[in-house]
């Protein structure tokens, strides 16, 4: 419970680091010239609010299983990334619109000092994504890896707001519109990373098997166990940033029932205590 108390943490830091540099764009944006700022300032606007879900969900999940969930409550891990995700798709669609209608529309050259300003939020949205990214791996959280995908994106907007407004400072008159265009191009890789953090979310909620290297490492485990002869069927399927699993171990078939029963409990014990993220187990015993 430890580490997913410190992933509650850690968004509780995204929140606050986002609502600071939301507010920083979009000054900075305003102030500057640059469509492109205010739109990484209304991308940033959305990780705050997707943080907050990220942050609810966490909370949620954690909870212990009761009489009305057997299985816990990890399924709500899933549903809370699709909200993330429809606020990042949101989100791009909405820089879209805005970045057609600013191309459309004469304005002056962004000023100098934004480049400065992207430069340190680039490298800071990095950072973030770099630890929320490793902390998801540590719990197994999708909903954190949206999260730390939400780093990211922020930090390719940017980076892509800083080439823009570099093309629009260098090429001068008649290129006032690059970091418009450099907003529009920004908001494609914020939909394509969209689908890649709603991907395994939909493989989780509808139990698809893509879980082959746990289902191997369990086999090879559940072999360790004296009067374990082999494994026949193992399925696997996650619950938030847990597994359940159901095998089938062959035993020898003149063994009496109790000691099938205990065999069938040590396999059980020793996943639990060598696999972490193993919640529970349901063992069938077969006989060779």
């Amino acid at each position: 419970m430890l580490v997913e108390h410190q992933a509650i943490k850690i968004t509780w830091l995204s929140i606050a680091g986002n609502t600071l540099l939301a507010i920083i764009k979009a000054i900075a944006g305003i102030f500057g010239n640059s469509y492109a700022l205010i739109a990484d300032a209304i991308e940033s606007t959305s990780d705050i609010l997707s943080s907050f879900l990220v942050l609810f969900g966490l909370k949620y999940v954690i909870k212990p299983a009761d009489k009305n969930h057997p299985y816990g409550h990890g399924r709500a891990e899933p549903l809370i990334t699709f909200l993330v995700v429809g606020f990042l798709v949101a989100s791009a669609v909405i820089i879209i619109v805005e970045s057609i209608h600013h191309i459309k529309i004469p304005h002056a050259l962004p000023k100098p000092f934004t480049l400065i300003v992207l430069g340190s939020i680039i490298i800071i949205k990095e950072t973030f994504y770099r630890i929320v990214i490793a902390k998801s791996k540590k719990i197994n959280s999708s909903a954190l890896k949206a999260d730390a995908w939400h780093h990211r994106s922020d930090a390719i907007t940017s980076l892509t707001a800083f080439i823009g407004i570099s093309i629009a400072l260098y090429l001068g008159k008649g290129y006032e519109a690059a970091d418009d265009w450099a907003a529009l191009i920004a908001s494609g890789i914020i939909l394509y990373n969209s689908y890649l953090i709603f991907r395994p979310a939909l493989a989780e909620i509808m139990d698809e098997h893509i879980y082959d290297h746990l289902v191997d490492e369990i086999r090879v485990t559940s072999k360790k166990v004296i009067g374990v002869i082999d494994t026949e069927k193992c399925l696997v399927r996650k619950t938030g940033m847990k597994y359940h699993v159901d095998l089938h171990i062959i035993v020898n078939g003149n063994i009496t029932v109790t000691e099938g029963h205990d065999i069938a409990h040590e396999v059980k014990n020793l996943l639990i205590k060598q696999h972490p993220f193993v919640a529970d187990v349901l063992i069938h015993v077969e006989p060779a």
